[in-house]
């Protein structure tokens, strides 16, 4: 159910990025999107409201900024401006026949791929250590 919805939420949002023209990097949606999650995500949490899908409570908490953050953070606005694309209409980008949109969706899924393989080589790390201390 919780797939079926999902799939269904995507192909609307991509539909409407696409209607609307959002796929086109030529507007500055970003800060808009923040503002407006921003103040949503606050006023759903202080009225202790529950997801829809999942009825889990919708909650606010700001993490202390870490290293990875500023280094994360850097690397999505490098990949941003070199692209020129937000990832999230990527797959809008693509259905309208976009070329730049392939070479933002490999970016994406090297990136992820990265991430991955470093998470997990960090966890053998972090498991053979535990090994050695007992």
């Amino acid at each position: 159910m919780i797939r079926a919805a999902s799939v269904a939420f995507g192909v609307v949002f991509g539909f409407v990025l696409s209607w609307t023209g959002l796929a086109d990097p030529s507007y500055l949606l970003m800060a808009t999107s923040i503002a407006l999650t921003l103040a949503a995500t606050r006023l759903l949490a202080r009225r202790n409201v529950r997801a829809l899908l999942t009825r889990e409570p919708v909650r606010w908490s700001a993490l202390k900024p870490e290293r990875r953050h500023v280094v994360g953070g850097g690397l999505f606005g490098l990949g941003w401006a070199m692209s020129s694309a937000c990832p999230g209409p990527v797959a809008a980008q693509l259905g309208q026949g976009f070329g730049w949109g392939l070479c933002t969706a490999v970016g994406i899924f090297l990136g992820v791929r990265i991430f991955l393989r470093r998470e997990a080589a960090q966890a053998g790390q972090r498991a053979e250590l535990a090994t050695q201390a007992s």
